[in-house]
């Protein structure tokens, strides 16, 4: 069994948004994640699905091409192969549980670490 809350894993990057994985096996990942303001993980679409739980703060969550607000006791589920990422609001700080099954691939990853290298919530959007 694994065990622990956010207090104790609490970790802010004032570069990139910080994930303690919590936990993870072939068939899921288990991800706190905690955003300074504005700070992201870029909009991807791997092959598995991600339920996220935001504790505190609040933040845009993209669905496809849609965006929803989120706060404190939601919980959203994005459906595998559907583009998803979460930008925590410019006013605060954002937790949030993230759970993903089953894990994505490091190829599937790929749009993320070109979006935090650019600094882009989409990277593949078209640029004005």
């Amino acid at each position: 069994m694994v065990r622990t809350d956010f207090g104790s894993e609490r970790s802010y990057d004032d570069e990139r948004f910080s994930a303690r994985t919590v936990f993870e096996s072939p068939r899921l990942k288990v991800v706190l994640g905690y955003f300074e303001p504005g700070q992201f993980i870029p909009v991807h679409a791997p092959d598995s699905d991600v339920v996220i739980d935001v504790q505190s703060g609040s933040a845009v969550v993209r669905d496809g091409r849609e965006e929803h607000d989120v706060a404190p006791g939601d919980v959203v589920v994005v459906e595998a192969g559907t583009d998803r990422g979460v930008k925590a609001d410019d006013g605060q700080r954002l937790e949030a549980l993230l759970v993903t099954a089953p894990p994505p691939t490091d190829e599937e990853h790929a749009p993320v670490r070109e979006g935090l290298r650019a600094g882009e919530f989409d990277p593949a959007a078209p640029q004005s």
